[in-house]
Order: C-alpha cells, then sequence, then structure tokens
C-alpha cells in the first residue's frame, strides 16, 4: 500500500497497539539504523530511558539496547514496557512527519494489555510518564509475582467454549486457599487465557478433563508472564497502590482521539473523565480482547494499522477470523452459498441492508479489512 493509499483510507481506519510479549525488539533496530527514521526512534528512546531510569532508580540506556539487539528478559519488564511504548510513538510521529498521516484522523484505536496504554499516550490522553509511572514503579513486586506463576490457554475444537464453567472452575480451584488461578483474558469465543499460581494450573487441567466436553484442551505455555489483569495482583495490592498513584498524575481529562475501544470493558466507553477509573480495572480485570475485535470489525472499518515491534496477538486474532470465515464461505453447500451472499451485501456497503442484518454477520467483513505492520510499512518506503 502506497502513502497515498493509506492516507486515503485514514479516516475508516484503525490502529492497533501491541502489548509485552517475551520478544519485544522486532524491527525497531533496524528503523533506528535508518539514516532518515533513526533520529526520531533513539529521540523517542532517550526520553524513556531517562523516565524508566528516574522511576527504577538505576541507569537505563534504551538506544544502546536497541542498537546492540539485546531482548529483554522479564527481570527487565520495567525496561521493556518502556522501549515498546518509546518505540510505538516514535512509529506514529514518523507516519505523521514523514508521510503527513495523522494517527488522530483515524476511526477508532485498540490495543492489547500494555497497547492500550499506549492509545492513552498517543491521543495525548496522558503523558508517557504519567501512565509508566504506576507499573514501573510497582514493577519489583509485579517480577516477584511472576515466580509461581503459569499461563494456560483454554480452548474447544468443537462447540463454544463454555466461559461461565471455567469461570467458575477457577473460583472452586481458588477456594481451595494453595493459590489463586483466573481468567485474564477472553481471546475468543472457544478461547481463554488463565493465569495461576503454584499447582492451580494442573488441578484445571485436570478438572478440565472430567467437566468438559471431549474437544475442550488446556495447554500450557513454558513462558513467565507477569501476573497482570488477574485477581493475582491483589495479593500486593497493587491495583489500589497503582490507583493512588495514577490519582496524582497529570491529564486525564480529554477524550481520547481516535475513539478507543477498551480491552477492560469491551466498549468504546472512554469520555473526558473517566480514564483512571478504566485503568484502575485494567491491573486486576480480564482482557475483552474478543469483544474489542468484534467491536472493530462491526465498525465498519476498511483497514487496521498494527503498531509497535512486531505486533502479533491482535493480528493474530484477525487472521485467524478471516480464516475462518473464508473457510466457510468456499463451502459448496446451501449454507456457503447464503454466506457468500451475505458477504457480497456487506463487502459492496449497502447500510440499509447490512444494518437489519444480525451483529454476527459483521464477522463476514473480516477477510475484505486490510492490514498493515507499521513497522514493516515503514522500512518498505525508504524515504
Amino acid at each position: 500500500m502506497t502513502p497515498g493509499q493509506l492516507k486515503a483510507l485514514i479516516k475508516t481506519s484503525g490502529f492497533a497497539f501491541r502489548g509485552f510479549d517475551q520478544t519485544n525488539l522486532g524491527k525497531s533496530p533496524e528503523l533506528l539504523e535508518h539514516l532518515v527514521y533513526g533520529p526520531t526512534v533513539e529521540r523517542h528512546l532517550s526520553e524513556a530511558s531517562v523516565v524508566t531510569a528516574e522511576l527504577l532508580g538505576r541507569p537505563v540506556d534504551l538506544v544502546a539496547r536497541v542498537r546492540e539487539r539485546r531482548e529483554t528478559t522479564l527481570a527487565e519488564y520495567g525496561e521493556a514496557i518502556s522501549m515498546i511504548v518509546a518505540v510505538e510513538m516514535a512509529q506514529l510521529e514518523l507516519l505523521r512527519e514523514m508521510f503527513g498521516i495523522a494517527y488522530e484522523s483515524a476511526q477508532l484505536a485498540i490495543g492489547y494489555s500494555l497497547g492500550e496504554v499506549s492509545a492513552l499516550v498517543a491521543s495525548r490522553v496522558f503523558s508517557l510518564e504519567a501512565v509508566l509511572r504506576p507499573l514501573l514503579v510497582l514493577s519489583p513486586d509485579i517480577i516477584a509475582q511472576a515466580a509461581d506463576v503459569r499461563m494456560g490457554i483454554i480452548f474447544s475444537r468443537g462447540p463454544v467454549l463454555d466461559v461461565a464453567a471455567v469461570e467458575r472452575l477457577c473460583l472452586e480451584i481458588t477456594q481451595h486457599g494453595r493459590g489463586t488461578i483466573a481468567i485474564s483474558s477472553y481471546l475468543s469465543p472457544n478461547t481463554v487465557l488463565v493465569l495461576g499460581q503454584q499447582d492451580t494450573l494442573n488441578e484445571m487441567r485436570a478438572a478440565v478433563k472430567g467437566r468438559f466436553p471431549k474437544g475442550v484442551v488446556l495447554k500450557e505455555n513454558p513462558d513467565k508472564w507477569p501476573p497482570i489483569h488477574t485477581p493475582i495482583t491483589r495479593q500486593r495490592q497493587i491495583p489500589d497502590r497503582a490507583a493512588v498513584i495514577m490519582e496524582r498524575a497529570p491529564g486525564g481529562f480529554v477524550v481520547p482521539q481516535p475513539s478507543i475501544i477498551s480491552c477492560v470493558t469491551g466498549k468504546a466507553d472512554y469520555n473526558d473523565f473517566n480514564s483512571r477509573e478504566i485503568l484502575n480495572r485494567w491491573v486486576d480485570y480480564p482482557q475483552r480482547l474478543w469483544d474489542v475485535v468484534d467491536q472493530t470489525i462491526t465498525s465498519g472499518v476498511d483497514l487496521l494499522v498494527h503498531v509497535g515491534p512486531t505486533p502479533n496477538i491482535i493480528p493474530a486474532t484477525m487472521q485467524r477470523i478471516s480464516l475462518n470465515v473464508q473457510t466457510q464461505l468456499a463451502e459448496k453447500s446451501w449454507h456457503g452459498f447464503g454466506m457468500r451472499a451475505v458477504s457480497r451485501m456487506i463487502r459492496e456497503h449497502r447500510p440499509w441492508l447490512t444494518n437489519m442484518l444480525s451483529h454476527q454477520a459483521n464477522l463476514l467483513r473480516a477477510p475484505f479489512i486490510q492490514e498493515i505492520i507499521l513497522e514493516d510499512w515503514l522500512l518498505v518506503q525508504m524515504p
């Protein structure tokens, strides 16, 4: 897609910000080394280094980390999140300054986990320092809690997953007093992420086999993860301590532009004063990613721009939906024929008719939404 084509679609586009992951460099070293892009990327990393060093109380050089291609570890969680947000802000500035494409002109923004924090910074609701302060100040406790936390992925190969039954099972295991386990993210109607302490994940695995249909499976992720978006954080009063820090943070009294669909609520609920309230719930409430993706598709956007180093979860979710829809459309049956007819109506933008269709039918738009990985796009343009 050319800059002109992207600029023409900006008013019907959405920006998607990535969150923390096991790898967080992406193409940032290439952007930093770029003759034209490099100074902007270096400035954002340098500014974030100063903020991060002050809040962590030790020297931090994110420019050197990116230049030397040193990936972060869980022990460097604070540096990782600062680097991600700084790079995301740099990418948006490059898009504006080099190509005249303004983030604020988009239709909407979304962000998974840390990505929602980035969206608030990009929309100038808060400064980078204001939103990073509670995360960085409390990062030692977050890292310490990760020591005995394991991630599980529960999914159904057949029918829709009974999420309420999973929620109930989490509460039943937690009440035994041998650790907390809870849903951390609703990824799709048939997939959730759970984070559990001590041996709770094994307890859940055994219970799933006996209480759920045969196609329901729990798989463990071998990596260590910070227990954000789960009540595990309450054991060290992290939500309340973060809320107290945010009480004194400057900003928070403007409506985000563009509108942000929150993974905390699953809706575009931000107004000109409730951003602190939503961020407080961000710490210990699960991420409603499926609701956000559903709302994004339903909104009518034609393009989704993925911001940050090697975005993964949101692109993967969009691609999975698109593939599933295309598979259904290809069916040689009356059902497939009907879906193709409805899909054609949606693709041709007949609002009077699409508004009458069921909400679920809007998912048929997924294969027609174009997607761009912004760091790749920037490097291809090579101004």
